[in-house]
């Protein structure tokens, strides 16, 4: 599988790797250029990068993006159940997915919830390795004073993907100095 494939053109009439001859594209930067527009420093949904993952979801329980130009795609609870005031539960998906390596997929709140009824994700932002096989959990804590009740297909969070970078851990005997050291919580100030 690759990591990623770029496609050009329209998605929606195009498969990944099709090209169409109304539009370049420049791997390095994730930019897309229209031979009539320039560079474009939004990302082109329909000329982008494109992420291919992996995906095993029950009908109708596949993540989706609300709306073009969302970074989030919606994850929907696979049960029906009640989330009390103060408690918290880990909620099915429905949805085992394979990404490439040298990705993360990041389960995040969805803003909505959180706002309206104090309903997040525990972990936040959850992470999904490459590695992982298994079927997406979502920790969710109902921080309200009220009981939530969620229904089979409710939107419960939001999955992103992105970049990751590998660090080498070097042992040294002293790290390098920096204006902050060692100061920690607080140490910039009040305002």
């Amino acid at each position: 599988m690759k990591a990623s494939s770029w496609s050009k053109g329209s998605a929606a009439n195009k498969t990944i790797g099709e090209e169409s001859k109304s539009a370049s594209t420049v791997p390095t930067l994730g930019l897309s250029r229209s031979e009539k527009r320039g560079f474009d420093t939004s990302i082109d949904y329909a000329q982008g990068v494109h992420l291919e993952v992996l995906l095993i979801a029950e009908p109708g329980f596949e993540p989706s993006y609300a709306k073009p130009g969302d970074a989030g795609a919606d994850l929907r609870s696979f049960q029906q159940l009640v989330l009390g005031a103060g408690q918290r539960a880990l909620v099915p998906t429905g949805v085992k997915i394979a990404m490439p390596d040298g990705y993360v997929g990041l389960v995040h709140p969805r803003s909505g919830l959180a706002v309206k009824h104090g309903i997040t994700v525990l972990n936040a932002p959850g992470t999904i390795d490459a590695g992982y096989r298994g079927e997406i959990m979502v920790p969710l804590l109902n921080t309200s004073d009220q009981d939530f009740e969620i229904a089979k297909g409710d939107r419960i969070a939001q999955l992103l993907f992105q970049r990751i970078e590998i660090a080498r851990f070097i042992p040294v005997s002293a790290l390098p100095e920096s204006s902050r050291g060692e100061t920690g919580f607080g140490s910039s100030g009040k305002n």
